[in-house]
């Protein structure tokens, strides 16, 4: 019984000579690699409305933030992906904060940034499935779930948890499909709003002030640390930037020069997903009678 429920959640054993041809193509790769970094776009724009207008900021001013703030996690973004491609290169076995830091400044450094790194996966983990459990339920259809949100998410976990356990090449297959068409998704309402803006078909929606009560929803002051605080939330966006420095080993020969492609790749994908997300969001604030809504269950 033991060996057929492992070869049901791991699969059969490779002989070491496949091991070539489990390695990674830079299309499989990005959808292994960039899930994580992907997912979080979907909630860093929640987070930092959450901040700035529980804050006290008002929902108006908190939407004309968003894209200065966008701008600020992009730029991070930016330093980051740079700073992430030299590693590659210079750890082409496989090189993330642990291992370079272990490296340069010691053991006690690297412990403390493994530390990190785990409650940092963990946090991911929690706030991704709980995001997507809100979002799953908020559809009319699937209401009657909302009292079961816990074991679904549970069920969540567990079916990733198992897609990861086959090994990269098929847990590449199985992510690939949801994760270019999230990308396909974003892309396409990128142009289905340029189209209706370049008609001049958007129309403003009327305001909704649920969740606003005993809050000025179109006023407010904005401070400093204020600011600072929902820039942090909105960086949430930039977790898991480090996988592909950690697995270039997992990448095709040569293996530096495509993880380092690769990496690119979702720097460009995750920057143009959280602007889309932002812009969106923002767009709301050019008449007061727009609304957007934060949801406090998603967050």
């Amino acid at each position: 019984m033991f060996e057929v429920l492992k070869r049901f959640f791991v699969g059969r054993p490779l002989p070491s000579t496949q091991m070539e041809e489990q390695r990674l193509s830079k299309k499989i790769a990005l959808a292994v690699f960039s899930s994580d970094a992907l997912s979080s776009t979907a909630y860093a724009t929640e987070e930092i409305l959450l901040v700035i207008v529980v804050g006290g900021a008002g929902l108006a001013l908190a939407l004309e933030t968003l894209i200065p703030i966008a701008i600020a996690v992009a730029v991070l973004l930016a330093i980051v992906i740079v700073s992430y491609r030299q590693v590659i290169f210079a750890y082409p076995s496989g090189g993330g904060a642990y291992v370079v830091s272990r490296e340069n400044l010691g053991e006690h450094a690297s412990l403390v940034a493994g530390a990190s790194l785990m409650v940092d996966y963990i946090l991911t983990v929690a706030v991704s499935i709980s995001a997507g459990v809100a979002a799953i339920i908020s559809i009319p259809g699937f209401e009657s779930l909302a009292g079961n949100r816990v074991a679904l998410g549970v069920i969540l976990i567990g079916l990733i948890t198992l897609a990861n356990m086959r090994g990269l090449k098929e847990s590449g297959r199985i992510f690939a499909v949801p994760t270019y068409l999230y990308i396909g998704v974003l892309g396409a309402l990128v142009v289905y709003g340029l189209v209706r803006s370049f008609l001049g078909d958007i129309h403003p929606i009327p305001f909704d002030s649920h969740g606003f009560e005993g809050k000025n929803a179109l006023g407010g002051s904005l401070g400093f640390f204020l600011i600072l605080r929902g820039f942090a939330s909105g960086a949430v966006a930039l977790t898991g930037i480090e996988a592909i420095s950690n697995g270039v080993p997992s990448f095709r020969r040569p293996e530096a020069k495509n993880a380092a492609i690769t990496l690119v790749w979702m720097g460009i994908v995750l920057g143009r997903s959280s602007s889309v997300c932002r812009s969106s969001r923002s767009a709301s604030s050019r008449s007061p009678t727009m609304t957007a809504q934060s949801s406090p269950s998603s967050a």
